[in-house]
This record gives C-alpha cells, sequence and structure tokens, in this order.
C-alpha cells in the first residue's frame, strides 16, 4: 500500500512562506504523477499544483506565481514551495499519488496551512 507522509504546516501571516514537503513509500516513485491539493472549511478539495516525472508542471490560477510544486525522483520526495501567502490559502492541504497506468489515487494524511495576522 502506497504510503505518503506530509510534514511542513503551520501557521503563517499574510505574505509569508512556507514549505511542505511529502515523502512517498512503498512506491514506484517515476509511475506517479504527484500533486498537491487542498480542502477549506465548508469547500470541496482542490488542486493546487501537479508534477510529473518528467517535471511537467500545472497550476492553479489562484496559486501561479507565488507556488512552486519540484519532485526529487532519488528520495521520493515532492514539494510545495508556498510564497505571498493570502488568508484564502489557508486549508488542509493534501498530498496526492496517481498511478499513471490505472489513474489510482493514494492520498497523504494532510496538513494545516493557516494564514493569518
Amino acid at each position: 500500500q502506497v504510503q505518503l507522509v506530509e510534514s511542513g504546516g503551520g501557521l503563517v501571516q499574510p505574505g509569508g512562506s512556507l514549505r511542505l514537503s511529502c515523502t512517498a513509500s512503498k512506491i514506484i516513485f517515476r509511475m506517479y504523477i504527484m500533486g498537491w491539493y487542498r480542502q477549506a472549511p465548508g469547500k470541496q478539495r482542490e488542486l493546487v499544483a501537479t508534477i510529473t516525472s518528467g517535471v511537467s508542471t500545472n497550476y492553479a490560477d489562484s496559486v501561479k506565481g507565488r507556488f512552486t510544486i519540484s519532485r526529487d525522483n532519488t528520495k521520493n520526495t515532492v514539494n510545495l514551495q508556498m510564497n505571498s501567502l493570502k488568508p484564502e490559502d489557508t486549508a488542509v492541504y493534501y498530498c496526492n499519488a496517481r498511478e499513471l497506468l490505472t489513474r489510482t489515487d493514494f492520498w497523504g494524511q494532510g496538513t494545516q496551512v493557516t494564514v493569518s495576522s
């Protein structure tokens, strides 16, 4: 069973930065598109960013220019650097692994990001 463990969430003031990390285990990492999703209270889970093993990236319009997704295929990790954070970025952030052939999704347990003064 694929395991995804996130870290790096917390409380930050508007305009600040945070870096989320996700480590995957029991996985052939290059066979998965990795991504970050988020869910704010009372809202549906939404895409933040994805990255393929060939490091092609995709971002939600709301985070373009502020967030950067990256992956290290030798360490089975995916990171999300979040800059210029806004209160509307407050949410639980989930690491996602999508298997290329079957499109099966695996999720981490989530990490809370709160942007508030």
